[in-house]
């Protein structure tokens, strides 16, 4: 326990005194009759100088504090916002008075009172009788109106919640985007199922997984990278449309776009194709954006987007070409590729397989490009060994990714349903995987058996939860929009 903190010693001590005058510093409720922002929406037209008929009971954390001789002004701040409180040493009495001086900013008061307008215009609560309800024991971070570490910010999470109404803002826009989400999709149909978390084969997405180990069954588990082979077998089984909206785990890098757990909404609906899922998105998308802001049309990072459909849709091979001047179709091996990359003096990192450079060049001279909402859409084979080939190039699949403000936040295809040909796709990639490309799909036998009992045809679709929540508050990174995102222990401290 910190010992050397003055500023804590003398919290400790203010708390012995509570206790010693027989008052429980920590009790178990109060009853608060008002909020904050309740009261200063209905008191509104209240003129200054002015009293209300209200007596309010109202509680939250102490923000500020003036004490002036025989007053004290204090700001108090609840979940809905801040109204003022106001104390004298003739209505509470020289004891209680004193007593309530030395109550610390951080500090959790509960206070009933005649609500009233001062001289000045603020509304504020007449301090009758108060009551402690937490005493805060570390004092809030210096300057903390406007908390800018980051260090700080992510990895205490509730400094910045106290501190930031930002941060404030992108919780409750979160919260309200996964509820608008779930009714939009309950709206259409779906069915919100669960599925495995630890899997004995993980699949469904071109990752690396973390490991586990079960103790009593004596087996490898993965933590899951996506939820689509399960939630397929549910198609198989008969239930047309479903959805689940959880965490999936990657054990990848971290960056601005990427977290290696992070929250995933994905859908499957029988008897449709990629087509039918691009329309779900847009709508989706545009109804989500009404719900939770009140319009399609929003700013990110310094760009206009109109949320509203139709959304611009370009294949794959056109992208590439109009951007790089490289017609994929033609350039069909990883040594061509590359050489073609030279010649046309393109900067991009170098991959290990065909499927991953051309994706590379997506990265690099397509995304960059797609601000407003974007399908691209069918994708190389390679890329893609779990939707349904193109009916007049078996090169390509039915696969779309949308793009908005620069970033992909989603994925989805036309399901491959013919086993024979999933079988073929499966051990494709077990070659690429003992090739060295640890990111591919490995072969699922009980997934393979579950298709031959039949699959009909589905569309499936994939949205990022964490990226869209970026999308719809103009975060430019992933550790905005998640309460608690992975980090580095700090120096000297092990991971616990």
């Amino acid at each position: 326990m910190d010992t050397s903190n003055p500023l804590r010693e003398e919290r400790l001590r203010k708390l012995a005194e509570w206790r010693r005058r027989g008052i429980d510093p920590y009790p178990t409720k109060f009853a608060r009759t008002h909020l904050a922002e309740e009261l200063q929406r209905s008191l509104r037209d209240l003129p200054a100088g002015n009293e209300s008929t209200i007596r309010a009971r109202v509680a939250g954390r102490i923000t500020a504090r003036r004490v002036m001789g025989g007053a004290s002004f204090l700001d108090l701040r609840d979940g809905s916002g801040r109204i003022q409180l106001y104390a004298t040493v003739d209505v509470l009495g020289l004891e209680r008075y004193e007593l309530f001086t030395q109550i610390d900013i951080g500090d959790f008061l509960g206070v009933a009172g005649l609500v009233f307008r001062t001289k000045k215009g603020e509304l504020s609560v007449r301090v009758e009788e108060f009551t402690l309800l937490a005493k805060a024991l570390r004092p809030l971070p210096e300057k903390w109106h406007g908390l800018q570490d980051t260090e700080i910010r992510y990895r205490q999470r509730y400094l910045d919640l106290i501190a930031n109404e930002q941060a404030r803002r992108i919780a409750l826009i979160r919260s309200r985007l996964v509820s608008a989400m779930r009714r939009f999709l309950e709206s259409e149909g779906f069915l919100e199922v669960e599925t495995p978390i630890l899997q004995p084969l993980y699949g469904g997405a071109a990752a690396k997984p973390f490991t586990t180990y079960h103790n009593a069954l004596d087996m490898t588990l993965y933590l899951r990278i996506s939820d689509e082979l399960y939630l397929k077998r549910l198609i198989i089984g008969g239930l047309e449309k479903v959805y689940e909206i959880g965490k999936d785990f990657r054990n990848e890098g971290i960056s601005t776009k990427h977290n290696p757990e992070f929250t995933q909404m994905e859908c499957y609906w029988a008897y449709a194709d990629y087509n039918d899922m691009m329309a779900l998105t847009e709508r989706m998308v545009s109804q989500i954006a009404k719900e939770v802001l009140g319009s399609t049309r929003i700013v990110y990072q310094g760009h206009e987007i109109d949320l509203a459909p139709p959304w611009q849709r370009i294949a794959f091979r056109d992208a590439i070409f109009e951007h790089t001047g490289i017609d994929i179709e033609h350039v069909r091996t990883l040594p061509e590729l590359r050489t073609e990359i030279a010649r046309r003096q393109l900067i991009v990192d170098p991959q290990p397989t065909w499927g991953k450079q051309v994706d590379e060049l997506l990265k690099t001279y397509v995304e960059p490009k797609l601000i407003q909402p974007t399908f691209v859409l069918d994708y190389p084979i390679e890329l893609s060994p779990l939707a349904k080939k193109k009916k007049d190039n078996p090169n390509f699949v039915e696969r779309f990714e949308p793009f908005i403000g620069a970033m992909e936040f989603g994925n989805a295809f036309s399901e491959l349903n013919d086993p024979i040909d999933q079988r073929e796709r499966f051990l494709a990639q077990e070659a690429l995987r003992r090739a060295g490309d640890e990111e591919t799909q490995p072969l699922d036998e009980d997934f393979l058996t579950a298709l031959e009992y039949g699959m009909p045809p589905t569309g499936g679709l994939g949205i990022g939860i964490d990226r869209l929540t970026m999308i719809l508050t103009d975060s430019p990174s992933i550790r905005e929009v998640i309460l608690f995102p992975t980090l580095r222990p700090k120096k000297g401290e092990e991971a616990s």
